[in-house]
């Protein structure tokens, strides 16, 4: 099935009843964490922005996870092995791109004061404009939610041998709930725990697969020439600029669910910190996830299916309990994606059509129960378009929707950027921008081969698109604002929409804290250290089971480890509370 139909059926022959085992443990936990929080959420803002209280390393470690799913593990993992390092190259395209939407773009995020990534919209330009970007993100983004979805739903279908639609169904019902029950906070909390079990699984698997080929040096000696070039085979220098590109423009602006991460934490100097933590997980976690793919090329065959490359890796490699862990840190990378769509689109579902549209004097508990009802209402139609796919047979179906996803970066994009940056920018042109690169977008979609090679150059359908929407986009806009003017009112408005983008968190009387809102004062430390420690106890659980010397001592002291961090997480959370109960008392 398009992403995994390949798989080969080793996974599935050799989990075994300890693999269940941290299965339904990861499951439950999840679901856990959207039950602890459920009682915290008492207004739209807690639910969509966190009350804006989400400590940085939270909201950094959210942004990490959300920004991939497993299209990284099995595609990427599939480049690394037939092309070698230009895998991770274009998996480090996320690296210039973080930087740029942290230095340019993350304080006016943050400063804007928003509950919705589109909100801003309608006091920089029109209400219309808010209402066009609504409408036109969110059916993109929730058919791009229902293809992560299938992928998620698949690796259970090969993995766990359950049906492909009961597979979907369970998975998006899991995520959906814990979603729906804990908002925002749940959904970073649940990224954090998924980041601790992603990383436990590439820390078992690197050291496993350098010792299968013998070490670094092998590794080395015994990979084809260029194979450790930055770029290699078709992907040359410009994909990689255009990719750059493609990344900048949609982690400042169309990726609604990584911006985010910005304006939910509570001060700007945490806002920076979100964005340099972010960069050093991109450059660190490719080479970690990846380099095992490098090293299958010398003990895999070298004409295997490049989708087959990472759970073949796993098979050959994982001991019983821990191929487990490596299902449950695929699944983690696309449900901390989905979790965090689900999220973000509900907001703009809530915040920007329901209360803007129809009921604007809604109290915050009716807010909530929308922002609930709105959840349900994104991932109900993600898990019904995923179903009417899921036996789709056609293998470009995702790179199809790859290619539409990417015609819409710079038409939703570059309007969104510029609002924030430039005072120039009229509503007519912003306007324009999005209606005519739409358009430009969807005719070079149908005019364009998939791909092709121009004067030696080889490209691609979707990096192409990208470049003649982007200069398009920005010809429109700088152009029309230039023949047609804002008028005097319209001057005014945007001044002051950008003399709000000056004022520093904390000018402006709306950004202290209600007085006594508990919300506002939700710790993670504890649930956070109670899952951590958990995620360490079902790795003890299995190690009965691992017979073979590296794995069983990897798996005793990463389990030890967590136990031992989730236990001093959970007493620190207990200790700071002691202190805020003393300060209170001594107040009173």
């Amino acid at each position: 099935m398009m992403l995994f139909a390949q798989i080969d059926e080793s996974i599935s022959k050799a989990i075994q009843g300890p693999d269940y085992v941290m299965l339904v443990g990861y499951f439950v936990l999840m679901l856990g964490i959207g039950a602890y929080f459920y009682r915290f959420m008492r207004g739209m803002k807690v639910y969509f922005t966190g009350g804006n209280q989400i400590p940085w390393w939270l909201s950094g470690v959210s942004f990490y996870m959300s920004s991939f799913s497993a299209y990284g593990f099995v595609v990427f993992s599939g480049l690394c092995f037939r092309y070698g390092w230009v895998g991770v190259t274009i998996f480090w395209c996320s690296v210039p791109a973080t930087l740029f939407c942290a230095m340019l773009f993350a304080v006016r995020w943050r400063r804007a004061r928003i509950d919705s990534p589109v909100e801003f919209l309608e006091s920089r330009y029109s209400a219309f404009v808010r209402q066009l970007f609504a409408w036109t993100g969110l059916p993109v983004g929730i058919i791009d939610d229902s293809l992560k979805l299938i992928a998620t739903g698949t690796i259970v279908h090969v993995g766990m041998g359950f049906g492909i639609e009961a597979s979907i169904v369970v998975c998006g019902i899991i995520m959906v709930v814990y979603t729906f029950m804990g908002g925002l906070w749940a959904v970073t909390v649940t990224d954090f725990v998924q980041f601790v079990i992603l990383a436990v699984a590439v820390i078992v698997v690197f050291p496993l697969s350098i010792v299968e080929v013998g070490g670094f040096g092998k590794l080395v000696s015994g990979s084809p020439e260029g194979f450790f070039a930055l770029v290699n085979g078709p992907y040359n220098w410009l994909y990689i600029l255009l990719m750059v590109g493609i990344y900048c423009i949609a982690y400042s602006s169309t990726n609604w669910h990584l911006i985010q991460k910005f304006f939910c934490v509570a001060a700007e100097r945490d806002v920076k910190k979100v964005g340099w933590l972010v960069v050093a997980l991109n450059i660190v976690g490719p080479p970690l996830i990846l380099t095992p793919a490098i090293a299958a090329r010398q003990f895999l065959p070298a004409d295997m299916i490049d989708k087959e490359v990472y759970p073949r890796l796993c098979a050959a490699l994982l001991p019983v309990g821990m191929l487990g862990l490596i299902i449950a840190a695929m699944f983690s990378a696309t449900m901390a994606n989905l979790s965090s769509h689900f999220n973000v689109r509900a907001s703009v579902l809530t915040n920007d059509v329901y209360r803007r549209l129809f009921r604007p004097r809604a109290s915050e508990k009716e807010l909530v129960v929308a922002g609930r009802a709105m959840t349900a209402l994104v991932g109900g139609s993600t898990i019904v378009i995923a179903l009417l796919f899921a036996n789709a047979s056609a293998p470009g179906l995702f790179k199809i929707m790859v290619t539409l996803f990417g015609g819409a970066v710079a038409p939703l994009g570059i309007p969104m950027l510029l609002g924030i940056a430039s005072r120039r920018i009229s509503t007519l042109a912003a306007t324009a921008g999005v209606i005519g690169g739409l358009a430009l977008s969807i005719a070079l979609f149908f005019l364009l081969p998939d791909n092709g090679d121009l004067w030696g150059i080889h490209w691609e359908r979707e990096t192409v698109i990208f470049a003649f929407s982007a200069a398009a986009v920005l010809l429109l806009m700088y152009g029309l604002s230039a023949i047609r003017p804002m008028s005097a009112a319209e001057t005014q408005r945007v001044e002051q929409f950008h003399l709000r983008l000056d004022t520093p968190i904390g000018g402006l009387p709306e950004d202290a804290p209600p007085e006594g809102d508990r919300e506002a004062t939700v710790s993670p430390f504890r649930i956070v250290g109670v899952c951590v420690a958990c995620i360490g106890l079902l790795m003890l659980c299995v190690q009965p089971f691992i017979q073979e010397t590296l794995p069983k001592i990897l798996n005793v002291v990463l389990g030890l480890v967590l136990v031992a961090l989730g236990g001093a997480m959970y007493w620190l959370s207990k200790r700071a509370e002691r202190k805020a109960a003393t300060k209170t008392g001594d107040r009173s």
